[in-house]
């Protein structure tokens, strides 16, 4: 499921990272902060949530953000770039708002505290972004598609880290956590159904939850 580059220096799969951004958005970074381009992106995250991203139309998403059509080209050059920059600019901002949160933590335990409550934040905020990512990510073109892929396995990365620091548990058991712990937290388009501070209370709480049983089943693992 955030990190802005300060440098142009090729990623894993060897891709320079901004440029690759700047073709996805097809955008300078005043354009892609401007008001008309939220609110198209707020239209289409709710509509391919509702919908699926092959059942909304160049029209719908104009008539959602109140423009025509056409002129959604002006800030974006497809729908399917839309949609980059829905699924990759979360992927980023989850990677970047954890790993702040990490290195802002005093030690592993209030670093797991500080995750959990982020991606918490993060989820009820975004339903309808994992809905659509959930669903529609297979529709990205290729580069964009490894480009989240990358970002969401660094993202676990950090989690993984933190887990096995608070747990004791071996890095893969961590990263098997941390998926579940995703799972969990990421059920908001579907269980979040109580007053937002009650479900956030609620999701952090079973989210630590969640992290005693890792260390309940490490300790069992290596018992056996």
């Amino acid at each position: 499921m955030a990190v802005t580059p300060t440098a142009a220096a090729p990623d894993a799969a060897g891709t320079d990272r901004p440029a690759a951004r700047r073709r996805a958005r097809g955008a300078g970074r005043g354009e892609r902060t401007s008001p008309r381009r939220q609110q198209i992106l707020a239209a289409a995250a709710a509509l391919f949530a509702r919908r699926g991203f092959h059942g909304v139309s160049v029209d719908d998403l104009g008539a959602a953000a109140g423009v025509s059509g056409p002129a959604l080209y002006r800030h974006f050059r497809s729908k399917e770039a839309i949609l980059a920059e829905l699924l990759v600019g979360v992927s980023e901002r989850l990677l970047e708002g954890g790993r702040l949160r990490v290195e802002g933590a005093a030690d592993p335990g209030a670093a797991l505290a500080a995750l959990v409550e982020w991606h918490v934040e993060f989820a009820l905020d975004h339903a309808d972004v994992i809905s659509v990512q959930t669903r529609d990510l297979a529709s990205l073109p290729a580069p964009e598609r490894r480009r989240v892929r990358a970002l969401q396995q660094r993202y676990v990365g950090v989690w993984a880290d933190v887990v096995a620091d608070v747990t004791g548990c071996d890095l893969e058991t961590a990263v098997a956590a941390a998926h579940a712990t995703f799972g969990l937290i990421n059920s908001t388009p579907h269980s979040a159904r109580l007053p937002r501070h009650e479900m956030a209370a609620l999701l952090r709480a079973m989210a630590v939850a969640a992290a005693g049983a890792t260390v309940s089943a490490a300790r069992s693992g290596r018992g056996s």
